[in-house]
């Protein structure tokens, strides 16, 4: 189908070394969508190729018409992270390596004055977090005057994350005549239908296969724990397969960066990835995973959406995310490009329930699995409802206490020993008075 296309020479060429297979759902949906110009709303499970789905026609929408010198920004892609926009900009840079478009990344964490210089140049193709861009456009370092396409790229993301007025005051700088594609994990999230209001317009919803379906090329595991230390244990013992590359979540920066010490002390190529770091930072960290130098990334959820790295054999959850989208996302980054990944859980007392919902959300099984030498003695609830939640144990009804009245409190006491006999006098007892006798008159 890509071949089929009417696609400007240099793109063709590009597909061409990219060798791409056969076209994904959502790519045989937008793009003819996209190319017609139409404002879109898109749906798509991670890892569905919708990042080429709203790249290609975008692009052929550049590149279709001479460009005018100078012309500002002509396509602008917002993300919620800095990692989905290192991997939307080496996707861009791929399919324009046979062209002239310039593509450059604006993003929170790197240097501002660098930047402007960067945009003085003006690249026609613009991939940015809203905060440093909406920066840009206040300080008048960014033109948005000509801007052709809007893409807005994990939108419930954006909302999740607090951007949605940000997003809109970028839009506000550019004409209304703009194309905008609006791209998320499901049509439903809060606030998505008044974002899609403000900046399309009619815009064709598009759903692609079912959000909360888990990769059929992904084997989901659980193994029991009994606490921290068993779970750091049974970690050390999942990762010393040094030669894959692995990836651990954890629901706190503070445990991420801990995991990474732990593993690093027994001799394992680890490193941490969280949002406290700086740009730079987490950019030596995810290209140093991709060449193969580190072989474990640990990461706080900064990582579940926009990591795209070819080869991530397992992802194991330390901490069991908080919910079944959370999970998704997170065992999404194994599995990739028609790949197999496996994606093992760790599971205390106090997870068997989230693990029950997630897997009925998702409408997946956990096969247990279990360690030599490191079992649990922890076997699972011992009694579970029919949703295989844990069954709560019934509380005895409270015995109703007899009321006691305030006459029989007062009565109530030790029983009076009684008096005994007095005791011989021995001549040392203190007198007695003698009792008198009544008269007999």
């Amino acid at each position: 189908m890509l071949e089929d296309l009417d696609l400007d020479r240099s793109l063709q060429l590009a597909l061409d070394d990219l060798a791409f297979g056969t076209p994904t759902d959502v790519q045989l949906q937008v793009i003819p969508l996209a190319l017609a110009g139409a404002d879109l709303r898109v749906s798509a499970p991670t890892g569905s190729g919708k990042t080429l789905a709203y790249l290609l026609p975008a692009l052929q929408s550049l590149l279709r018409e001479p460009l005018a010198p100078n012309g500002g920004t002509l396509m602008l892609v917002l993300v919620p992270t800095r990692e989905l926009a290192r991997q939307v900009l080496k996707s861009c840079r791929q399919l324009l390596a046979k062209s002239t478009l310039r593509a450059d990344a604006l993003t929170g964490g790197a240097d501002f004055k660098y930047q402007k210089s960067m945009l003085r140049k003006n690249p026609e193709v613009v991939i940015a977090t809203p905060g440093r861009l909406l920066e840009h456009c206040e300080h008048g370092s960014a033109d948005l005057r000509h801007l052709k396409v809007l893409v807005i790229d994990e939108a419930d993301r954006m909302l999740d994350l607090g951007f949605r007025e940000d997003v809109q005051k970028i839009a506000a700088f550019s004409p209304p005549t703009r194309q905008t594609l609006l791209l998320s994990a499901t049509l439903h999230a809060r606030g998505l239908g008044d974002m899609s209001a403000a900046l399309q317009k009619e815009p064709v919803a598009i759903s692609c296969g079912d959000i909360r379906a888990a990769h059929e090329s992904i084997h989901h595991q659980r193994i029991l724990v009994d606490g921290q230390e068993h779970k750091d244990k049974l970690l050390i013992a999942l990762l010393q397969d040094t030669g894959r590359k692995q990836l651990v979540f954890a629901n706190k920066r503070s445990t991420a960066s801990r995991l990474a010490d732990l593993l690093r002390h027994h001799g394992l190529r680890a490193a941490c990835l969280h949002g406290e770091m700086t740009t730079e930072e987490r950019k030596l960290v995810v290209t140093r995973f991709e060449q193969g130098s580190i072989t474990t990334v640990t990461a706080s959820d900064v990582a579940a959406r926009g990591l795209d790295i070819q080869g991530i054999d397992t992802v194991i959850n330390y901490d069991l995310p908080r919910n079944g989208d959370d999970y998704l996302h997170r065992t999404g980054r194994t599995g990739r490009a028609g790949s197999s990944g496996t994606a093992i859980s760790l599971v205390g007392t106090a997870d068997w329930n989230l693990m029950i919902s997630i897997q009925r959300y998702l409408n997946i099984g956990m096969e247990a699995r279990a360690l030599p030498g490191l079992k649990a003695r922890y076997a699972g609830p011992k009694k579970t409802k029919s949703s295989g939640k844990a069954a709560g144990v019934k509380k005895k009804a409270p015995v109703a206490k007899k009321k006691v009245r305030a006459k029989d409190r007062k009565a109530k006491g030790k029983r009076r020993e009684p008096v005994s006999a007095a005791p011989p006098n021995d001549g040392f007892a203190p007198l007695m008075k003698k009792r008198k006798e009544p008269s007999e008159d």
